[in-house]
C-alpha cells in the first residue's frame, strides 16, 4: 500500500503526517480520512482550487491532469509544475510527498 507523506503545514498538520492508503482513492479522500482537513470548498466537484497540493515525490505516478483541471489549476495560488487538485489526483502504487500549500483562492470566502 502506498505511503502518503505531507509535509507540515502550519494550520493543516504543523507536524506533518505520514498515512498509509489503498491504491485508487484520491488524495483529498485519503487526507480527510486521516484527519488531515484539506480545504475542499467545492465539496470534490473538481469547481475551485482550494485543495490544491504541489507532489514534491512521486508525481509521475499520478495520471495525467485532464483538460479541465489544467485549466483550474492555472488559477491556484502558487501553481507549479507538480501542481494538481487533490480531489482529482487518485493515488496509484508508488509513494508521494505531499505539499499543501500555504494559501488557497477561495473565492467564496473572500467574498464575504
Amino acid at each position: 500500500m502506498p505511503k502518503l507523506t505531507f509535509l507540515p503545514h502550519e494550520d493543516i498538520c504543523p507536524k506533518g503526517a505520514v498515512i498509509t492508503v489503498e491504491a485508487g482513492i484520491s488524495i483529498c479522500d485519503a487526507a480527510l480520512n486521516n484527519n488531515i482537513e484539506i480545504e475542499h470548498a467545492c465539496e470534490q466537484a473538481a469547481a475551485c482550487t482550494t485543495c490544491h497540493i504541489i507532489i514534491r515525490e512521486g508525481f509521475d505516478s499520478l495520471a495525467e491532469a485532464d483538460e479541465f483541471e489544467e485549466d483550474l489549476l492555472d488559477k491556484a495560488w502558487g501553481l507549479e509544475a507538480e501542481s494538481r487538485l487533490s480531489c482529482q489526483a487518485i493515488v496509484a502504487e508508488k509513494d508521494l510527498v505531499i505539499e499543501i500549500p500555504k494559501y488557497t483562492l477561495n473565492q467564496v470566502s473572500e467574498n464575504h
